[in-house]
């Protein structure tokens, strides 16, 4: 056996009427189509229920896995605590899991466990299934939390769950619990972002169609914009559905109270060899990461060569290298060198002034200064090399400026000083989008209070990627 059935699904609590108080029944296109999920998962009978929440334990490079061999929680947050959740844990899958995890070196099992209540993630999908029949004295259940690693990871992952149930002829059906965007009403409780509804679109037609790669490619600052809940969980149950034919079928979507709510039934229908998404989106990968490389100019290769020998041999660059721009060997400036990998921050350092004789001499000391000494990040190892996306900013002189309405958050960084203690903050960045924000970053960066008042400048950069 394998998993015969998946589903997408959210978990507002509201939903419930023990929470809703009657304004569950403003969604009920959604309840509708839980019932319906819930009652086809009946039908099939599973021996084990795998589920993915946001709201399990989650860490950064670490799939958590719940430990032990039962768990309760209850709705008393929600005040509803009359609504309770007990379920027995499948700690068979659970063993079989974390080993094959430890052997493909996937960073999964079940250490770091803080709570062991179930959350509301993982107790209204169960709260459906347990009305539509399912008795969790006799279905066992395994509840995995997400993780900040790459859309790669996820879907290995998933595929992992595939290979345990047939390790163990389990009678699965995977349920990928997450919300969509939070942000998809101004006066909803999240507020409105014009991504919200765009990701919520895009996510709910991908999973129509079956488009997991196009899914677990997505924009990750479109994501990030949209304040997303579910994505991870339905990345991993793409893994899990790895070469296998599937027929989807959409049942619902609403975004009644600013919060995309989707629910999706997955039927197996056999094998696919074709669909090996996993080898598709790798594929996918390097050949973005080529295109990205192949277009690097001379001030983002120099910080490339200069990372990538140092973290090879642990020494810096013997030579500059030949034919570098006369601008480079000329003058002298401040600069920053920033890493990214599979979109997230993975290293930025830079010096406001200049500490060389040259904008190159202080490329190479920044770029080694980023795969190392950044305190937010362990060194950039050997084996992420190829993954490394970089960016370089020049800075020019620091302007000092007496008015925050000098300052403008796409043309200007900002330098705060109080007391010898100074922050820094690029332009241009995502997710900064007012003076306020900005101001308020170089403040942290510089252990600066809030409301401290502090001297200021501004800068104008010139980024090279």
């Amino acid at each position: 056996m394998s998993i015969l059935a998946a589903m997408v699904v959210p978990h507002p609590p509201i939903i419930l009427p023990e929470v809703g108080q009657g304004e569950e029944k403003k969604i009920k296109q959604t309840i509708d189509a839980y019932r319906e999920v819930a009652k086809r998962t009946a039908e099939i009978d599973p021996e084990t229920i795998v589920i993915t929440s946001p709201h399990s334990i989650l860490y950064a490079d670490y799939f958590h896995i719940s430990p032990g061999k039962s768990a309760t929680g209850d709705f008393g947050q929600f005040r509803a605590p009359q609504v309770k959740i007990n379920v027995n844990y499948d700690t068979d899958f659970v063993n079989e899991l974390s080993n094959l995890a430890a052997s493909e070196s996937i960073y999964a099992g079940t250490l770091g466990e803080r709570n062991a209540a179930l959350d509301h993630g993982t107790m209204i999908p169960l709260r459906f299934l347990e009305q539509a029949g399912i008795n969790f004295n006799e279905t066992k259940v395994v509840r995995i939390g997400l993780s900040g690693l790459s859309a790669v990871e996820h879907y290995k992952f998933g595929q992992l769950i595939a290979k345990t149930a047939e390790n163990l002829n389990r009678r699965v059906v995977y349920v990928a619990s997450g919300d969509l965007s939070h942000k998809l009403k101004s006066d909803g409780p999240y507020g409105f972002v014009e991504e919200g509804p765009i990701f919520d679109k895009k996510v709910m037609d991908y999973i129509a169609k079956g488009d997991f790669l196009s899914m677990l490619r997505m924009d990750n600052n479109l994501c990030k914009r949209a304040a997303e809940c579910g994505l991870r969980s339905f990345w991993i149950m793409s893994g899990a559905l790895d070469k296998k034919a599937i027929e989807v079928e959409r049942l619902s979507y609403e975004g009644t109270f600013g919060v995309g709510y989707g629910i999706a039934w997955i039927d197996i229908k056999g094998d696919d060899k074709n669909r090996s998404i996993g080898e598709q989106l790798i594929d996918a990968n390097h050949k973005a990461l080529a295109e990205i490389k192949s277009k690097e100019d001379s001030f983002v290769k120099l910080a490339r060569l200069s990372l990538e020998t140092f973290v090879k041999t642990h020494k810096p660059l013997s030579k500059l290298p030949n034919n570098l721009p006369n601008e480079m060997i000329e003058r002298r400036s401040g600069a920053f060198v920033s890493l990214h990998k599979n979109d997230e921050l993975r290293g930025c350092i830079g010096t406001i002034l200049p500490t060389t004789n040259s904008i190159a001499e202080e490329i190479v000391r920044n770029a080694i200064s980023a795969c190392s000494q950044d305190p937010r990040f362990n060194p950039v190892t050997v084996d992420e090399l190829d993954d490394i996306v970089y960016s370089v900013d020049i800075l020019g002189e620091p302007e000092r400026i007496f008015d925050t309405k000098q300052l403008d958050v796409k043309r200007y960084g900002v330098i705060v000083e109080k007391d010898g203690r100074r922050g820094l903050l690029l332009p241009d960045l995502e997710g900064v989008d007012t003076i306020e924000q900005q101001i308020s970053i170089a403040k942290r960066k510089g252990n600066i209070g809030p409301n401290e008042k502090v001297n200021l400048w501004r800068f104008e950069v010139i980024r090279h990627h």
